[in-house]
């Protein structure tokens, strides 16, 4: 897959810095248990440079690693596949979920179509929550603030591949980043196909969250960004945090920004 692509539109997916509290206050439960118990990566070198929490600074660079510069043939045999049947990796599904989405048979119709990259998605599944397993495992309310830090740009790296350094969905300038839409019509189809449904169906949310944190932030994606005020970040994880699938298959029919925020 070309390097050119932006390194978050296909397949990817930060509760701010306000305080660890925040989780506590809006009740936050992302992501089941993990099948079998995963032994947690916790040694984390220094990075001159980096700002923002070690952990999560590293879970995205681990997963950019595992979905895009460095993956595996296995997962590069998945994208080929998907490809084959959507025509572009990034938009083909993405498009085929947002007319799909509009029609009374829905969700049948998505699911009848994503039926046959079954086997693909269940290598992408398997990939990306294998990278959540190992930098968070059973700590739910820690990969929820990973989330939001993301949305937020809070997450500076000098590792990563210039000009994209902070964590962040990439976008173009001036340009809202489609790749959360993207992100969450894979989780829909892997939900639908029953791929680790109940754990894509808990992830969601956090999705949206740091959808609508990235659309607050407008961070640049080259320098470090102050974080938003508490009570924006506060604001916002109740908002987004609770929603149920049936509202967020409404909310992202919104594209490229949730609806009402600018």
């Amino acid at each position: 897959m070309s390097k050119h692509v932006n390194r978050r539109q296909i397949l990817k997916v930060s509760l701010g810095v306000a305080t660890a509290a925040t989780a506590a206050t809006v009740g936050v439960t992302v992501g089941a248990q993990p099948a079998a118990a995963v032994e947690l990566h916790d040694e984390f070198p220094p990075v001159p440079g980096m700002s923002g929490d070690r952990r999560a600074n590293e879970f995205w660079f681990q997963l950019d690693e595992a979905t895009l510069y460095n993956s595996s043939q296995e997962v590069k045999d998945a994208y080929k596949a998907i490809q084959a049947h959507v025509g572009n990796v990034e938009r083909g599904l993405r498009e085929k979920w947002f007319a799909m989405v509009k029609l009374p048979d829905y969700p049948d119709n998505f699911a009848k179509f994503v039926t046959s990259i079954r086997q693909p998605l269940e290598v992408l599944s398997r990939t990306q929550l294998g990278v959540m397993d190992r930098y968070y495992g059973r700590r739910h309310h820690r990969l929820t603030r990973a989330f939001g830090w993301f949305g937020e740009g809070v997450l500076y790296d000098p590792r990563g591949h210039a000009p994209f350094l902070v964590h962040t969905m990439n976008s173009l300038p001036d340009s809202p980043p489609p790749g959360y839409h993207t992100w969450y019509v894979y989780m829909r189809a892997m939900m639908l196909l029953g791929i680790d449904a109940r754990r894509w169906e808990r992830l969601a949310p956090a999705l949206g969250f740091a959808w609508a944190m990235q659309t607050a932030a407008k961070p640049a994606q080259d320098k470090i960004n102050p974080p938003l005020p508490a009570h924006t970040t506060h604001r916002l994880a109740a908002t987004w945090l609770f929603k149920d699938i049936a509202r967020l298959d409404q909310d992202f029919q919104s594209f490229p920004l949730p609806e009402g925020m600018s």
